[in-house]
């Protein structure tokens, strides 16, 4: 299955890039080149920008950004209705791109489609928030909230997620009634490139999403820089993200951030040996590996730890690592060949460091192409190491002990990330205590890795700032604007009338 050859999404229609390179889409799983995607660059941008600007203005705003949010509404849901009806070829191009299991690509899908209903409802409770009064203490004013749209927003996404990230972005910030230029990641962009034509499907004016796949030196960053783009939201890793701030700074730009992650899950000695073991399986080996938020520090009471990690070794030998479209598939190729030799690397020097390979660790013997690793578990780790330290972002998890709460919290919390935690115990108590506790910005109990578009979504530390999703999700793309009104018949007296003299 080729991919479908497209444009980019400028103004409502397909236009080639400017300096007309393309980019090379390669399956991850078999290496081989599948088709290729359009290379915007700071030119197209330009095109992209000045579209956002006409469809934010256009018959005074009546079209998108100053319409009721129940008008924006019904282009969500449509948008919602059309990608589920093409959930089969939408899962397919993701597995195809960026190597996750079809099953799960399917999920992914599932959750996008509920994402773009969910700020359908969103935007339509935006309309009663509207002028919501204020209590004042003076009974001479009365004030209300407006709540508009920040204007042009730039939203850089992911590959790991590729249509699903995209989609906390754009559908919050068309709810709010923005107009969007959506820079997905180069590694997968094709089903962002389909939600154009989706677009194109459900009637969405012109200019209201505007979609450049393409390199981030070449067109995220003149996007997140442009002076005409009122806010940023990204998600990608933390060294790009402090770029994009620094960038924003210099016109005192909203930025919004979702960066790395080495998050902890914390099992305590209590828990059901097989229960924890799949939890901790699923929190760091899902989606590949490839999660900002994998819970791949795993910290275990030093009294179960040699029975839990017989255990769980034995939980990951029997996941099966194949092509993603392969039935029963859990565990498919990382992404490209240089997310692939950087994931070995960090293994090989975690063992020149003195840590032990507990199973994994190298390419499965049955699967000679493609960009497979083993999930792979790393014990004997010094809080000093790499393997502690950094975000891998692939399938290994690294394991230390623990002898008490106090530890388990400290070792949980030695790190530069706050993304996410979890912590599984059969003492509620306990949990409440560690979670409250746990310097990040989600907690999972007895569980890992769960979302749901209705909660919100984001970090603490060098994990970023602001949260996704929720009614929080649409905040990040809305000015609060306070309006006052002096209501009395008097004259406010604070100076002498000059006529009563």
């Amino acid at each position: 299955m080729a991919i479908p050859s497209r444009q980019l999404f400028i103004d409502g229609e397909w236009k080639e890039p400017i300096n007309k390179n393309r980019i090379p889409v390669i399956n991850p799983s078999t290496e081989e080149i599948i088709g290729d995607i359009p290379a915007a660059t700071a030119e197209d941008v330009e095109l992209a920008v000045a579209a956002a600007r006409r469809a934010l203005k256009r018959n005074k705003g009546a079209d998108w950004a100053a319409a009721s949010g129940a008008h924006r509404a019904k282009y969500l849901r449509a948008i919602a209705k059309r990608v589920t009806e093409r959930k089969d070829e939408f899962a397919k191009l993701e597995a195809m791109d960026c190597g996750k299991p079809l099953d799960e690509a399917a999920w992914d899908i599932d959750d996008v489609a509920g994402c773009f209903e969910y700020y359908a409802d969103q935007a339509e409770a935006l309309d009663a928030k509207q002028k919501a009064p204020i209590a004042l203490p003076m009974e001479t004013f009365k004030s209300h909230v407006l709540r508009q749209p920040i204007g042009v927003v730039g939203l850089i996404s992911p590959w790991n997620y590729p249509l699903l990230m995209a989609t906390w972005k754009v559908a919050p910030a068309l709810a709010a009634g923005c107009a969007a230029i959506l820079k997905p990641s180069e590694m997968a962009s094709v089903t962002c490139l389909e939600l154009a034509d989706v677009c194109r499907e459900v009637g969405l004016p012109p200019g209201v999403l505007n979609i450049l796949s393409g390199y981030g030196p070449e067109a995220g960053g003149p996007l997140a820089s442009h002076p005409d783009v009122d806010k940023v939201a990204f998600t990608g890793s933390t060294a790009t993200g402090s770029k994009i701030m620094s960038s924003a700074a210099q016109l005192v730009k909203p930025v919004s951030l979702e960066l790395g992650g080495k998050s902890p899950i914390i099992i305590f000695e209590d828990v059901d040996l097989d229960q924890a073991a799949e939890w901790a399986a699923f929190g760091c080996f899902w989606t590949n590996g490839q999660i900002c938020s994998a819970t791949s520090r795993l910290l275990v009471h030093e009294n179960i730890a040699a029975e839990f990690l017989d255990r769980l070794v034995k939980w990951c030998k029997n996941i099966k690592i194949a092509d993603p479209f392969e039935d029963g598939c859990r565990l498919g190729p990382v992404v490209s060949k240089g997310q692939y030799e950087k994931v070995l690397k960090f293994i090989s020097t975690a063992k020149s460091e003195g840590a032990t390979i507990l199973c994994g660790g190298s390419r499965p013997e049955h699967l000679k192409k493609g960009y497979f690793i083993e999930p792979t578990i790393i014990s004997d780790v010094s809080t000093s190491m790499q393997i502690w330290k950094d975000e891998v972002f692939g399938p290994v998890l690294c394991v230390k002990t623990f002898s008490s709460d106090e530890e388990a919290i400290e070792l949980a919390n030695d790190t530069q990330y706050g993304l996410g935690a979890a912590v599984l115990s059969k003492n509620l108590e306990r949990c409440e205590k560690v979670t409250k506790a746990l310097e990040v910005g989600i907690v999972w109990v007895n569980c890992s890795q769960p979302c749901f578009c209705q909660a919100p979504w984001g970090g603490t530390k060098r994990s970023g700032f602001g949260r996704e999703l929720g009614e929080w999700g649409i905040e990040n793309y809305l000015n609060i604007k306070q309006v006052t009104e002096y209501i009395s018949d008097e004259p406010w007296g604070w100076y002498k009338n000059p006529s009563k003299l």
